[in-house]
């Protein structure tokens, strides 16, 4: 399983992430990342990579 990474620190909210894995992401009332999965199975990981290098911060990774 590929796992997910957030570092909150660097999220500023852009949600590219949120519109991209809905069912994996979320923003919080504070404008934050939330990982709602915090592991996706291998099928799909190329998806969930995808969204997160949607992030301009690079906030998200996938290990």
């Amino acid at each position: 399983m590929a796992r997910i990474r957030a570092n909150l620190g660097l999220c500023q909210g852009y949600a590219n992430c949120a519109i991209e894995a809905e069912d994996v992401f979320d923003i919080d009332d504070d404008g934050t990342v939330v990982v709602l999965r915090s592991e996706v199975p291998e099928p799909e990981r190329a998806r969930v990579e995808a969204a997160a290098r949607t992030c301009p911060v690079h906030a998200l990774s996938v290990e």
